[in-house]
């Protein structure tokens, strides 16, 4: 079961798989991860993830399976749900998506048929490409119309919003974003489809450890289905889950399996059941409040370089940053701090006029940078350096000066030391 032993034997037996492995724990160590849908996860969650888990089938759900030895997994299972349930004050938790976006597969095709109408953030606004997107299954299967940001304040305008729902008559209203800086009001999401006769979905893939820590307002009571994932904000393995009312459980379960899943992966649920514990910790409280006093620290400092930050701030563990100010585009942007051991991504501000490939905008996040140990003071240096990087994109003796003081910024938080 020792996770050295089996490293050992991956390097003897498949030098080359292993080669990624190793090369990517350097990458981790010496990047600055600004990424705001990335976290590092804790070896808890890493030895439950990379265990034996894998080798069972477990078809159905805790004691209705339809394999037999499907006790101890059970026990986990049973356990993920337990906590989840607990954890998000929710009648019903569904811990089987494979990932966020099989999370709202599972919501839509509980509630909607081929062709029903959906409303959700449009994705040039911050949307999530399975809000909709053309490009995507749910563009492609349902009726998709979007609402968006206002131009002139970048934050969403909740009257426009239920003229939109008034006029479109969606069976389902999604809130929800991977690229606003704001927090959510529920309340009016839940007015607005009340007032339509639709059903509420909140997409919090992004915010739930912000949920779980108090530091942003709290989905579950308006909504009738929560959809998320464990490996962002909530620092655990790459997955989703979806939360729901009572009455809504066993459509769901079916919709989930075997509607559109087949066998749950039971190593990657023990996992998911880890980082709820994880998320009950009193510490996960101060992780979360130090996520929202570090994004709000950085984007205040570079803000004060001359960059312009949409919607004029954040409330959340993200910040858009408009780059037109200083002439870079998002994708130069990517490129040159990628050259400097940070990664942020490239990202449309809203109503972009460039393409989704060149962007005006990076987005930035601060959930990993402080899982390190960065605190606000960290920010403060940590955006000049941005700024010095971004200002200077083909100047290579000043971008040599950044990454120096880059790598020596992160070496003072030493990541998974005992690997």
């Amino acid at each position: 079961m020792h996770h050295e032993s089996g490293f050992r034997r991956l390097e003897q037996f498949d030098p080359e798989v292993f080669g990624a492995l190793e090369s990517e724990l350097t990458r981790e160590r010496e990047f600055i991860d600004l990424i705001a849908s990335e976290n590092y996860a804790s070896p808890a969650v890493l030895a439950a993830q990379g265990s034996i888990l894998t080798n069972k089938y477990a078809e159905g759900y805790p004691d209705n399976r339809y394999y037999s030895g499907c006790e101890p997994v059970d026990l986990a299972e049973s356990i993920a749900i337990s906590r989840a349930k607990e954890l998000f004050g929710s009648e019903h938790a569904n811990v089987q998506p494979h990932a966020g976006a099989q999370a709202n597969m599972a919501v839509y095709m509980t509630v909607l048929e081929p062709g029903d109408t959906l409303l959700a953030m449009d994705l040039r606004c911050g949307g999530h490409l399975t809000h909709g997107s053309p490009a995507n299954f749910s563009g492609r299967l349902f009726r998709a119309v979007h609402y968006g940001v206002d131009p002139d304040t970048e934050v969403l305008d909740y009257d426009r919003i239920a003229e939109i729902a008034k006029a479109e008559k969606p069976r389902l209203i999604v809130a929800g974003a991977s690229a606003y800086p704001r927090s959510l009001d529920f309340k009016a999401f839940r007015e607005i489809a009340d007032g339509v006769g639709a059903l509420l979905m909140v997409d919090m893939a992004h915010f739930g450890g912000l949920v779980v820590g108090g530091v942003h307002p709290d989905p579950v009571p308006y909504a009738d289905f929560v959809t998320g994932t464990t490996h962002k904000t909530l620092r655990g393995p790459r997955g989703g889950f979806v939360l729901s009312r009572a009455e809504h459980c066993h459509k769901l379960d079916a919709t989930v399996f075997p509607g559109t899943q087949g066998g749950p992966l039971m190593h990657v649920i023990a996992a998911k059941a880890v980082c709820f514990k994880e998320a009950m910790q009193p510490e996960f409280k101060e992780y979360q409040k130090g996520i929202a006093a570090n994004a709000r620290a950085l984007c205040e400092k570079m803000a004060s370089e001359g960059f312009r930050m949409v919607s004029g701030g954040t409330d959340t563990h993200l910040f858009l940053v408009d780059l037109r100010p200083v002439g870079i585009s998002g994708r130069e942007a990517q490129d040159v701090l990628e050259s400097v051991n940070i990664n942020a991504n490239m990202n449309e501000i809203p109503y972009d006029p460039t393409p989704p490939t060149v962007t005006s905008g990076i987005r930035i996040g601060t959930p990993a940078v402080t899982t390190r140990g960065m605190r606000p003071e960290h920010m403060d240096t940590l955006g000049g350096l941005i700024s010095q990087a971004l200002k200077n994109p083909a100047d290579q003796k000043e971008l040599r000066s950044v990454r120096a003081l880059v790598k020596e910024l992160v070496g003072a938080f030493p990541l998974y030391p005992e690997m």
